[in-house]
């Protein structure tokens, strides 16, 4: 008898079996409001032109044997993760000035959430993080999988004013022991889109200095929700200005289109930088004895871009193009639901931001709109906005119309 016998089937992870279900849909109104990667007006796949660009200067490079395929430092391409660290806090952030910052190349977001909770933990010996409730469905596993025992969650979602539950935020973090880390959303949260404002931020600042936890950033948008740098980045920089001890995941997969290149950055600010090399040291051992060192193609064509002033100049536009076409589909399908006369209220759609929009769709309205409408979306209500195009906005709108309606 095999070894393997007694292994147990794991459950699919929705969003890539819902993709798979798609890609089997043969009707052709299908769309897939699914997975959160950007898509043009065509509903294609789009390589920023400033990629490109980028791509061709690497191999140029390559063929005048300036740069190689050799390995990275276990941390990464230092370049890259300065250029990074220095792109989430801004130019003038006293982290910069007083040289306590530094940054850790990571397989993306979900590598620079795993190699910050695995320091945290192992190192630190934290046992307790929050996630919001909802919140991205990879954040409680990470934590688990790093070793942490206590996975808890604080509200953040009101299904009945489809906002922010700020009051139960803030007595659930209230409750929180003291080094207890708290995952927060730098902007664009996934996945309802709802962002605290800037006196909430203040508030909560208020309350995770006075409980003594830990704040850990996830910054997977940063330029993609509001189409601003600046603008994406100001709660991580005001936490920064009022001397947080904090770690953040960056990812460039949806900014710069690198899904799979896995370009990613661990941002490290301390209050002291004498402490700068004890914990570089102690990452470099954890990440050695879990991949080694990261890949080099995705930091690189982020390095030359943020290096370059006229491909920086190029890609803040690029990054303004796409927030401004998810913009104009949350309008139009505001629009178009409110035209219809379909029960309930949709502003939330425009007040939220980003990639994605807690709709408020109940999980039997969610089947319907799959089975009968070939519309794929989670059961959550979540969709990904970048799915909607000038094309297919007045079927999803006449579908979703339809589910509200049968199902109210």
């Amino acid at each position: 008898m095999s070894i393997f016998a007694e292994v147990s089937l794991a459950p699919p992870i929705e969003v890539f079996q819902l993709s798979r279900d798609f890609q089997a849909d043969t009707n052709p109104n299908k769309v897939g409001l699914g997975v959160g990667a950007y898509r043009t007006d065509e509903g294609k796949p789009w390589i920023l032109p400033v990629v490109k660009k980028a791509e061709a200067k690497l191999a140029e490079m390559i063929e005048a044997e300036q740069i190689n395929h050799e390995y990275l430092p276990v941390l990464g391409l230092e370049s890259f993760s300065v250029a990074a660290a220095r792109m989430l806090v801004g130019e003038e952030s006293p982290a910069l000035k007083e040289n306590r910052i530094f940054g850790v190349q990571a397989l993306s977001g979900t590598g620079a959430l795993r190699v910050g909770a695995e320091f945290l933990h192992t190192i630190l010996k934290a046992d307790t993080v929050y996630n919001s409730d909802p919140t991205w469905g990879n954040h409680n596993l990470i934590f688990k999988n790093a070793g942490f025992k206590n996975i808890n969650k604080y509200r953040y979602w009101d299904p009945e004013g489809k906002g922010l539950n700020f009051p139960g935020l803030m007595e659930d973090l209230g409750g929180a022991p003291e080094g207890a880390v708290v995952v927060l959303h730098a902007c664009a949260h996934n996945p309802t889109g709802v962002d605290l404002n800037k006196e909430q931020w203040g508030q909560l600042a208020d309350l995770i200095e006075k409980k003594k936890l830990f704040p850990f950033f996830d910054c997977a948008y940063q330029g993609f929700a509001s189409g601003s740098l600046d603008t994406d980045a100001w709660s991580v920089r005001y936490f920064v200005e009022r001397g947080f001890e904090l770690f953040c995941s960056q990812s460039f997969s949806k900014n710069f289109g690198l899904y799979n290149e896995r370009a990613g950055n661990l941002t490290v600010v301390l209050k002291d930088s004498a402490n700068i090399d004890s914990v570089k040291s102690q990452i470099t051992l954890l990440v050695r004895a879990m991949y080694s060192n990261p890949p080099a193609h995705g930091a690189r064509i982020v390095d030359l871009v943020l290096q370059d002033p006229a491909l920086y100049a190029e890609w803040r536009d690029c990054i303004s193009i796409m927030a401004t076409r998810i913009i104009k589909m949350r309008t139009g399908l505001r629009e178009r639901l409110e035209k219809l006369g379909t029960p309930g209220s949709w502003s939330h759609i425009t007040e939220q931001i980003g990639m994605f929009s807690y709709t408020g769709l109940s999980p039997e309205m969610c089947e319907y709109l799959k089975t009968e409408k070939h519309l794929y979306l989670l059961k959550s209500g979540r969709i990904s906005m970048c799915g909607l195009t000038p094309g297919n906005l007045d079927y999803v709108a006449q579908s979703i119309h339809d589910a509200v309606t049968k199902f109210q």
